[in-house]
């Protein structure tokens, strides 16, 4: 990675970390896809790891795409493209 991409996936694990208190279900935790941010924020292929998280949280994903903090993710060409590749269908919220 990049200084700049590492620089960008810190910033994506700050953000995730402070959504994390303000998440409505017990259930939906952002911090758990933290295996993702490299695929998000950079072009790094989404781990397998990445990929169970995202399939755990994809109930979660309307909620995290009306975060403020989270929605560029959610909803940014690499968030779909990780979407995508993991075979998780991009939210309709």
């Amino acid at each position: 990675m990049k200084p700049g991409q590492v620089a960008a996936a810190a910033a994506v694990l700050c953000l995730l970390c402070a959504a994390a208190p303000g998440a409505e279900a017990a259930t939906c935790d952002a911090l758990q896809l933290a295996p993702c941010a490299g695929a998000i924020v950079g072009n790094a292929a989404p781990t397998s790891s990445c990929c169970g998280r995202l399939k755990e949280q994809q109930p979660c994903l309307c909620q995290y795409a009306r975060d403020p903090n989270l929605q560029r993710y959610v909803s940014s060409p690499n968030g779909k493209k990780v979407m995508a590749a993991c075979r998780v269908p991009v939210p309709s919220c």
